[in-house]
């Protein structure tokens, strides 16, 4: 199986963080989001992963593709990176891997994290992936019949049909059919506000015969701002204490205590603090005098003589001063 990860968004409502890092490599618990992603698809699925292909803009830089190429490589695959020269709509994006779509493939793109299983049934011609909603009229729905195939996809419903939301994960049997399918919107351009849509590819295959179910995670967690990854850090500091080692053997604490769950990463030194619970502390950072909970904190970072809660801070800030809701980006300082 290949999975395909597109990625090449631009992630603005995540400045000033997403200037420097591309939205799917910032940390969550101590991870690239885009990492603790494909590591729950491959360690949840029965399913051989031949090849990731990343999905990127071409302006990300040769240190964001080597890492990625290192996640692949770590997860036992070949690491692909494509680009999308062009922001024209998911089908688009995914006609950039087109030597990719071959065989079974499962799309995932990399706006969230959540709790699921992927043991699916390969046999199957497509799995979507869902979570119930309490309001579907801002999400693609899908509509199932009595047999429990889906039976229609309905984009952001004005009146409530159903409240099983697509969460942006798909699995296809036949690649190559789904890179027709895809094709076909760009030469007969088939376009949803003004974008290339890979729902008006499906909907085309199920009006042809192809059989779509679907597949519940049990908790979909957001990516796509500050406030939303601050929370998503905690939910899977939460659900991965006990499962992963979270507070590196180096850490050095002066007078200080650690209330977990936290991520405390290499050559972290806190002195005279509290640090926890849902805190991610990335390497290097140092913590002087001072109180952080709920927060994540990026590498080479330095705080002091303060109090941070539901914060964000970017790799080798600065930062002393009174207490705030802070979302600072790379190389800041502030006191």
């Amino acid at each position: 199986m290949n999975i395909i990860i597109p990625m090449a968004g631009m992630g603005k409502r995540m400045r000033p963080h997403t200037l420097t890092t591309p939205k799917p490599l910032i940390p969550v618990a101590g991870k690239p989001i885009v990492q603790r992603m494909v590591e729950d698809i491959i360690n949840t699925s029965g399913e051989k992963v031949e090849e990731i292909a990343f999905i990127i803009g071409p302006t990300f830089g040769e240190a964001a593709e080597k890492q990625l190429l290192a996640i692949a490589e770590g997860l036992g695959a070949k690491g692909k990176i494509c680009y999308q020269h062009e922001a024209k709509g998911t089908a688009h994006a995914l006609l950039c891997a087109s030597e990719s779509l071959t065989g079974n493939v499962l799309l995932a793109f990399a706006d969230t994290l959540f709790k699921a299983s992927f043991d699916f049934d390969a046999s199957k011609d497509a799995i979507i992936w869902t979570q119930k909603v309490e309001d579907p009229s801002a999400f693609g729905v899908v509509k199932l019949n009595d047999s429990g195939e889906i039976e229609a996809f309905i984009e952001k419903p004005k009146e409530f049909v159903t409240d099983l939301a697509i969460i942006g994960v798909y699995y296809f049997k036949d690649g190559e059919n789904l890179k027709k399918e895809l094709q076909r919107l760009i030469d007969e351009d088939i376009k949803l506000k003004g974008e290339y849509q890979i729902t008006d590819a499906m909907d085309h295959m199920l009006k042809n015969g192809m059989k779509f179910y679907t597949d519940l995670v049990e908790e979909w967690l957001d990516c796509g701002n500050k406030d939303a990854t601050v929370y998503t850090n905690q939910r899977i500091l939460e659900l991965k204490q006990g499962k992963e080692e979270l507070v590196h053997s180096s850490v050095v604490s002066n007078n200080s205590v650690i209330i977990p769950p936290c991520y405390i990463g290499e050559g972290v030194v806190l002195t005279n603090s509290v640090v926890g619970p849902h805190v991610s502390l990335e390497n290097g950072v140092q913590v002087t005098d001072s109180r952080i909970s709920n927060s994540i904190i990026q590498s080479d970072s330095i705080v002091k003589n303060t109090c941070l809660q539901n914060s964000m801070l970017g790799k080798s800030v600065n930062y002393s001063g009174i207490p705030q809701d802070m979302s600072l980006g790379d190389f800041s300082t502030q006191s």
